[in-house]
């Protein structure tokens, strides 16, 4: 096999910046350049060029088509191709593409999530590139990454808000970063780094269980003898059949110039874990979606399947997606790298104590921005942070803060650091803190890892909280210090107050133990514990006039969410209810009886030889109890899933859903599960969790 040469097949199917410059008049590479680089509107006056200059590049790639890519309602990537060809009126054909085409499309819009924002008779819907993030080719077309957004201008997609939530950023920090004497930054940046875990199964072994085709996760199934429990699955040796697929994975995001970085085993059996290198957030959010998608796709090709769900086998770790967070400069800073100066280090503790600020004030919010059903079975199952929002500083960074609000000097390891007073900034070393997987938001040297985020969580959604939050906080900061007679004191002021008034927020302890439940209780701090509870907070006062304050969402914008939200939840335990009580009736009961019976014929042979059939009778007697118990809940389910289907509100139904009818599908699936261990595995129906995890 030809050897795969990684620096020259690096992102040759993007059109990225040296494509770019290769291609272009170096006028228009420059101001295209500058267009990317500040987050500007394209000048139309140069967009034929770029459009042709793509064009050509993308047919000697192969390509037919282009399609302006986007991302709508549904968290997954949506896509309309049109081909290049245009008549030339003698029966023949030019490959052509305008400018126009290239700026923008026009997808219809009423057949996608709105949240009541378009009617089905209202059709007419834009996209927009978003030229920031680079057009790459894939499968015979060209890919333009672009906004999506309906005919009166309201957003239809999660690449909107957070593009205007990175603005909102980039501006509040602008404005706090010239207080400390920075004239050279233009613009700040939203850097991204997602964690991405993922199990594969055999596909032979996938197509025979209708609940991880119709619903992405296991509704049935006891535990296997051996799990997660042996610790011997994370970073272990990797399977030769694993290694050749995630092989070809690599090999296909680096073709796209997705940096994929790191590739290894994960804590649970057939769980596995790939991460990229920092990017912009809306090239991170583009980037993550592709290789979700990628995963998928290549992992058919190895006779595989990719389970992306949060929670594909119970009893077992199921899969996060951690969103490692940062800002930085235009020209390098990371403004979350506490430096080694006294000036860098106070700058770093404004940005820190904004951060925490924004968090503490809007931890609902972030609660909310990871909220989905198969998110619920993560969070709080010490195998994921708790639903309490909380901040994780570690050691160092705890005596520093602790410090500078009780002013007092900080010594590290017995050596002065630092005195805290008006005049003297703080001066200490960079960040030497442990890690702390329990903790939602945890500061790992010079970034924040969003650890709730589910595996397959569209990462715009949480990104664009975290950048509004902040860039709130910021613009306070920045109002009240502009114009301050003394930088420094009303700078040590206002950081004392800050971090005085929100370390409730701040926990570096175990997010496991039933002690932080209590304390976080007492602390105020909000515990969302479901999806439902969480949605609830989208619509509040002090969460609407945030958004809009900063032009991120609107009014109505949000409301539309909410329902987009609450209706998906519903939908989503519809489908696994309707499923399971399917899997029963016509799977697993059959199964059971014809056990059943064998069993009995057994009996009856035993007793007409004379032989007392002790153990088939009680086995006999146990099977059958639970086979009358488990008629009884699918019948149970199946009324409840009528009676949550009747209901007109959305929260109401999402609410019945998550109060009666996943509850009703728990205790069914006890007495399944209970049944499994008890009937003999060649009638059991379909492969279980032996098969699944330990047979690939």
């Amino acid at each position: 096999m030809e050897n795969f040469n990684v620096v020259e097949q690096f992102g040759i199917d993007v059109f990225n910046e040296e494509t770019m410059r290769q291609r272009l008049p170096k006028n228009v590479f420059k101001t295209l350049k500058k267009t990317i680089a500040e987050g500007k509107e394209l000048d139309s006056s140069i967009a034929d060029i770029v459009a042709n200059a793509m064009k050509d590049w993308a047919i000697e790639k192969g390509a037919t088509h282009y399609t302006h890519w986007f991302q709508p309602m549904t968290g997954i990537t949506a896509e309309k191709h049109d081909s290049f060809i245009s008549p030339t009126g003698d029966g023949a054909i030019i490959m052509e593409f305008s400018g126009k085409e290239l700026i923008k499309g026009e997808p219809d819009a009423s057949s996608f999530p709105s949240g009541g924002l378009r009617a089905t008779f209202e059709a007419r819907g834009y996209t927009a590139w978003d030229p920031t993030s680079y057009a790459f080719v894939k499968g015979g077309s060209l890919y333009i990454p672009t906004a999506f957004y309906s005919y009166s201008g309201e957003a239809l997609d999660k690449k909107t808000p957070l593009l205007r939530s990175m603005d909102a950023v980039s501006d509040a920090a602008l404005r706090v970063l010239r207080l400390f004497g920075n004239t050279t930054t233009k613009r700040v940046v939203a850097t991204v780094g997602a964690e991405q875990e993922y199990f594969l199964v055999d596909k032979k072994n996938y197509d025979k269980r209708k609940d991880l085709i119709f619903t992405g996760r296991t509704l049935f199934g006891a535990p296997a003898p051996k799990g997660q429990e042996l610790e011997d699955h994370y970073f272990g040796v990797i399977k030769d059949r694993i290694a050749e697929y995630m092989k070809d994975l690599d090999e296909r995001l680096w073709k796209l110039g997705i940096t994929s970085k790191t590739k290894h085993n994960e804590v649970a059996p057939a769980q596995h874990e790939n991460a990229p290198i920092f990017a912009p957030a809306n090239l991170a959010t583009d980037q993550n979606q592709l290789t979700m998608e990628l995963m998928k796709k290549v992992a058919l090709e190895h006779g595989l399947v990719c389970l992306l769900h949060e929670k594909p086998f119970a009893g077992i770790n199921g899969s996060g997606k951690h969103d490692n967070w940062s800002l930085s400069t235009d020209d390098g800073q990371n403004l979350l790298d506490p430096g080694n100066s006294p000036m860098e280090n106070a700058q770093f503790l404004t940005f820190l104590a904004a951060i925490i600020k924004a968090v503490d004030e809007y931890s609902d919010l972030l609660r909310m921005s990871v909220a989905s059903p198969g998110n619920d079975h993560r969070l709080g199952a010490n195998e994921a942070p708790p639903a309490i929002i909380s901040i994780f500083l570690g050691e160092e960074l705890q005596g520093v803060v602790d410090a500078l609000v009780e002013g007092k000097e900080y010594t590290s390891n017995g050596k002065q650091m630092f005195n805290v007073g008006v005049s003297s900034l703080p001066d200490f070393p960079k960040d030497s803190t442990d890690r702390n997987r329990t903790s939602p938001f945890a500061f790992t040297g010079n970034k924040f890892e969003f650890r709730m985020v589910g595996s397959n969580l569209n990462i715009a959604g949480p990104n664009t909280i975290l950048n509004t939050i902040v860039a709130n906080s910021l613009t306070e900061f920045a109002d009240a210090l502009e114009g301050a007679q003394s930088f420094n004191e009303a700078l040590h002021d206002l950081l004392v107050k800050t971090i005085s008034e929100h370390k409730r927020v701040i926990f570096n302890g175990n997010g496991y133990g039933a002690e932080w439940q209590a304390e976080a209780e007492k602390r105020g701090l909000p515990n969302l514990k479901s999806t439902v509870d969480a949605l609830s907070c989208i619509t509040e006062a002090k969460n609407v006039e945030l958004f809009k304050k900063f032009k991120v969402y609107s009014e109505v914008e949000l409301h539309s969410r909410q329902e987009i939200l609450f209706e998906n939840y519903s939908k989503v335990i519809n489908i696994e209810a309707l499923t399971a009580a399917d899997m029963v009736k016509t799977e697993i009961l059959p199964a059971v009886m014809k056990f059943a019976k064998d069993v009995c014929d057994i009996a009856v042979s035993k007793k007409s030889a004379g032989i007392e059939p002790t153990v088939e009778a009680a086995l006999a007697k146990k099977v059958n109890e639970l086979t009358i118990s488990l008629s009884d809940k699918a019948n149970e389910l199946s009324d409840v899933i009528v009676k949550a289907q009747a209901i007109e509100g959305e929260a109401e139904k999402a609410r019945c859903y998550h109060d009666e009818v996943f509850s009703t599908m728990q205790s069914l699936r006890a007495v399944a599960d209970e049944l499994e261990t008890i009937v003999g595995e060649e009638y059991w129906p379909y492969p279980t969790y032996d098969e699944l995890l330990f047979n690939v």
